[in-house]
């Protein structure tokens, strides 16, 4: 199965050491040595330092992800997560191994770490094989650590954890699931939502409630905007039916809607999205908008959180055309 590359990561600028800041000023000191500039002071030296570092930007190459799209089954996505100054390699819900181990063996890496967001088999029925074959690590939810293939690692909600050099927060995020987790990666402003939030959607309420649903995705709704959502499915062009059945006014998601169907016609993914973007289309994101719950006959009296069950029973029962 063909992969479809997504070079997403950031380069961080950020400020260097203590040691590569001397060694920096020890350049800017020898550079200083040519200029036929007098400095009669040493305060002199460091005004012009000052001036000069202003013009030098760092950059930390250790905060490089690489994040790469791998599909998998009819509309599984799993992530490849690589630190390009480390080597190391991790993945994000493999639904089967034989399409990641392509990726990897190409590409001559190992495996070091698997992630899970959850137990469900089209997320992690390719542990068991990718362990045994690469000797990773598997890291899940506590929650879920009787029914998570393989895992290693049980982390909680509010857990930090370190890939490489970047730091990752676990949040629960139930609904779904009741022991479903999102791994959030401020430094490269991306999270991996698995099946909790997707494109113009959210996950079915197969264990939890609605009401768990509304406060996970309000969660991750107080993230920055700019951040990327990487889901567990391709499900966009259809969710932006159902979306637009009970928006039609909305001109940002109209345009949204015709760029995903754009990129579908096209074969390609149209995940990452921004959470940006989610919140001006995607409905289950914006219960209070008034064109919704008319659409939906909802009373603008309910709460967010009877709101969104009344979406997700209309999306449940919606018949794609």
């Amino acid at each position: 199965m063909a992969s479809h590359p997504r070079s997403t990561g950031s380069e961080l600028c950020i400020w260097p050491e203590m040691r590569q800041l001397c060694l920096r000023k020890n350049l800017l000191f020898e550079f200083l040595r040519f200029l036929p500039i007098p400095y009669p002071t040493m305060r002199g030296v460091s005004r012009c330092l000052r001036r000069v570092s202003r013009c030098c930007s760092i950059t930390n190459m250790s905060s490089r992800l690489h994040i790469e799209l791998v599909p998998c089954l009819r509309d599984n996505y799993v992530y490849i997560l690589h630190d390009e100054d480390t080597g190391t390699v991790g993945l994000v819900d493999p639904s089967e191994a034989a399409p990641v181990i392509d990726v990897l063996d190409r590409r001559k890496w190992n495996l070091n770490y698997i992630l899970n967001t959850h137990h469900h088999h089209d997320h992690t029925d390719g542990n068991m094989e990718l362990k045994e074959r690469y000797g990773a690590k598997v890291i899940g939810s506590s929650f879920d650590k009787e029914s998570i293939p393989g895992i290693d690692i049980a982390l909680n909600d509010g857990d930090k954890w370190m890939f490489a050099s970047h730091e990752v927060l676990v949040t629960a995020t139930p609904g779904h699931t009741r022991g479903h987790i999102s791994f959030y990666f401020p430094g490269s402003k991306s999270i991996f939502t698995g099946d909790t939030l997707f494109s113009l959607s959210c996950g079915k309420l197969l264990q939890g409630t609605s009401e768990q649903m509304f406060s996970s995705l309000s969660k991750i709704r107080l993230l920055p905007e700019d951040t990327k959502i990487y889901c567990g499915h391709e499900y966009t062009l259809s969710n932006s039916k159902f979306a637009l059945s009970i928006e039609p006014g909305n001109e940002k998601l109209q345009s949204y809607a015709a760029h995903v169907a754009h990129l579908r016609n096209k074969g390609l993914p149209t995940i990452p999205t921004t959470l940006k973007q989610e919140k001006l289309c995607n409905p289950f994101l914006r219960t209070s908008i008034r064109e919704i719950r008319q659409s939906l006959n909802i009373p603008e009296s309910v709460s967010g959180e009877e709101a969104l069950d009344a979406i997700c029973r209309a999306k449940d029962n919606f018949l794609v055309q």
